[in-house]
């Protein structure tokens, strides 16, 4: 192996197979643009090319392929959710997940471990109940479990009775589980390029042409490109690249931190989450625990981490795990979350033709990548509103029909 490796690093050429070529310039007219090259734009580009033959497709980033909010969550995936609508919607998504590595033919590392909620409260007792039945109904697996169990499955966690906030009972998801973040979004990509699609980097849109009411191109730092569609997958600038378009979306925008520690060896398999304590923690294949909590409470477009949450988390996880009281922070970090009223994405049409939102997803974006990928290349090939979205649409607001899972987060933002 030492040998091997010696080898390629002393090559002139490398062996391995260059996905994406060299750079090309913009085509002067495309049949979709998608603006964003993260998780939800690679995906769309995937299904376009694989599903509906449509080929003809640019995927723009103003950064790196995968390089934005993909690259800053924590990965987890979940389905235990509130509404029908939203259960039904990550449950497709998770279903998706499972056969995902072998479709992409690259490990995406997905794993189901488990998720399990705390209850510290008799309230939030109710709440647990009242989501389990739910899941239940729609065919998840998710059930209440009372302490004599969580001790069982979690021997690290405290449950004094004479803690601050008690453990009543927990949610547990047997499906719950983590994949890795940029192989999901570099499988995508490569798999889309094999097709044909072209993915630009560090090519930020800069404004959209619309005329009589229809998109009709997206203007760049590279140039001006015409396209017969537009689909708009910019998570943490959705409110500024929907403004270029003259749309107004009811969206917040906060900045949201994590961070991990040093390795341990592995102890904590499932992943748990108290949203009384606003924090959230796994471990991960290489023993780090990952440690998240709720937004910042400002909005802000930043991604620097602070101090102050570093130490809001840190107080909070050791309310559970106590023995992390010694672990080292390795690394810290920050997402942007766009926050809509009801904790649930704006998809699907726009009040300009030919101009489509993937929006608003706050901190469940990774969860939906696959499903979300699937249903904008349905609605963008067919101009027909896949079932699973319906419910999402912007205009929702204006009717007063949100799908509020502010609920079910896991960190209670």
């Amino acid at each position: 192996m030492p040998f091997g490796l010696l080898k390629y690093g002393l090559a002139r050429t490398y062996p391995g197979k260059n996905l994406f070529g060299k750079a090309r310039p913009l085509k002067q007219s495309y049949d979709v643009v998608i603006i964003g090259a993260g998780g939800h734009g690679a995906a769309c580009a995937y299904y376009l090319a694989k599903e509906h033959g449509i080929t003809n497709v640019a995927v723009l980033d103003k950064g790196y392929l995968g390089g934005g909010n993909t690259a800053r969550n924590t990965a987890v995936l979940r389905s235990n959710y509130l509404t029908e609508e939203g259960v039904a919607f990550y449950q497709a998504s998770l279903e998706l997940y499972k056969s995902l590595s072998n479709e992409l033919d690259l490990n995406i590392m997905f794993e189901q471990r488990g998720q399990l909620t705390l209850a510290h409260s008799d309230a939030a007792v109710r709440n647990l109940r009242w989501r389990a039945e739910v899941n239940q109904h729609l065919g998840v697996r998710s059930e209440l479990m009372f302490n004599d169990e969580i001790a069982k499955m979690l021997p690290h966690l405290r449950m004094d009775a004479d803690a601050r906030y008690p453990i009543l009972a927990g949610l547990w998801h047997a499906d719950g589980g983590t994949a890795r973040h940029d192989a999901v979004v570099w499988g995508y990509a490569k798999e889309a390029a094999a097709r044909g699609v072209e993915f630009h980097q560090l090519t930020e849109a800069t404004g959209i042409d619309i005329a009589h009411g229809k998109v009709t191109g997206v203007r760049t730092t590279r140039g001006d490109i015409s396209c017969g569609k537009v689909i708009q997958a910019v998570a943490g600038s959705s409110s500024v690249v929907g403004n270029m378009a003259g749309i107004k979306l009811p969206i917040h925008t906060f900045p949201l931190q994590a961070m991990v520690t040093q390795p341990y060896k592995p102890l904590l398999e499932p992943h748990v989450s108290s949203p009384h304590h606003h924090v959230y923690i796994h471990q991960t294949s290489r023993g780090e625990f990952v440690i998240g909590g709720g937004s910042d409470p400002y909005p802000l477009y930043n991604t620097r981490a602070t101090l102050p949450m570093r130490e809001v988390l840190s107080a909070a996880v050791l309310e559970l795990f106590p023995f992390l009281g010694e672990a080292r922070v390795m690394r810290q970090w920050a997402g942007i979350t766009d926050m809509t009223p009801d904790y649930s994405p704006i998809m699907g049409e726009s009040p300009v033709q030919n101009y489509y939102l993937d929006a608003g997803w706050g901190t469940w974006g990774f969860k939906a990548t696959p499903i979300s990928g699937m249903t904008m290349a349905e609605l963008v090939a067919t101009d027909r509103v896949p079932e699973l979205i319906a419910p999402f649409s912007l205009d929702r607001f204006y009717r007063f029909e949100q799908v509020n899972e502010a609920g079910a987060t896991a960190a209670s933002h």
